[in-house]
């Protein structure tokens, strides 16, 4: 009788730029366990090239390529990978009592990430000052806060360090990537539970691996208050 053939490795390339929404997808890779071509790019208008947009139509990253298939919005990439390769524990499947949550938690991800997008474009994006909007900032980090504390709330409920009662998970990685970029504007002061609970996740190697080098990255500044606006 031969030998049964070895399991075979995906072919795994993610389209990646630091400090953006695909860190998201790498940090779950990392956690995973699993071996991946990571590909970074400029955050520029590179990610408009027709080569790349034959990838991620909107010009955005992530752009994952996974055995010839290609996804490109971070909650498909989410629950393709965690429904492939941990279903049962960075993921949560069908039939699972917190697969509800499980899916809530991680496509709450993308709401505090368009807040963050918001004030992204405000702070750092915008080259003239005169294209800013004080009140535009303001709005965007009270709506940030205001998702800060549903994840207080989420956490004094499940009464653990994770956002679902059975443990860390992909939910987790999700949120804590938004709430890593988030902190640019609106720190987590007030918010014991979830400064307990990201201080924990941002202490895993998987987080540690996904942090772009020194130099990388869109911000240049640890914090970015909202401007007042002038009279």
């Amino acid at each position: 009788m031969s030998a049964p053939a070895p399991a075979r490795t995906p072919a795994i390339r993610l389209h990646h730029c630091p400090q953006t929404r695909s860190m998201r997808s790498l940090w779950l890779i990392r956690e995973l366990g699993l071996e991946a071509e990571v590909i970074t790019h400029p955050f520029d208008r590179a990610l408009r090239d027709p080569a790349y947009l034959a990838l991620s139509p909107a010009g955005r990253v992530p752009a994952l390529e996974l055995d010839g298939e290609t996804l490109f919005e971070t909650g498909a990439i989410t629950e393709l990978l965690c429904e492939r390769f941990s279903p049962d524990g960075l993921g949560r499947d069908p039939g699972h009592p917190e697969r509800g949550a499980f899916l809530v938690w991680i496509h709450f991800a993308e709401t505090l990430s368009q807040h963050v997008a918001a004030l992204t474009q405000q702070h750092v994006m915008l080259y003239e000052d005169a294209m800013r909007s004080p009140v535009v900032m303001r709005l965007e980090a009270k709506r940030l806060a205001k998702c800060y504390e549903a994840i207080e709330a989420r956490l004094s409920e499940t009464g653990c360090d994770s956002l679902l009662a059975g443990g860390f998970s992909a939910a987790d990685i999700s949120v804590g990537q938004a709430v890593y970029m988030g902190q640019y504007f609106v720190t987590l002061d007030g918010f014991p539970r979830s400064a307990a609970w990201y201080a924990a996740i941002s202490a895993r190697p998987g987080f540690q691996a996904a942090l772009p080098a020194p130099g990388e990255g869109i911000y240049d500044r640890a914090f970015y208050p909202p401007w007042e606006a002038t009279p």
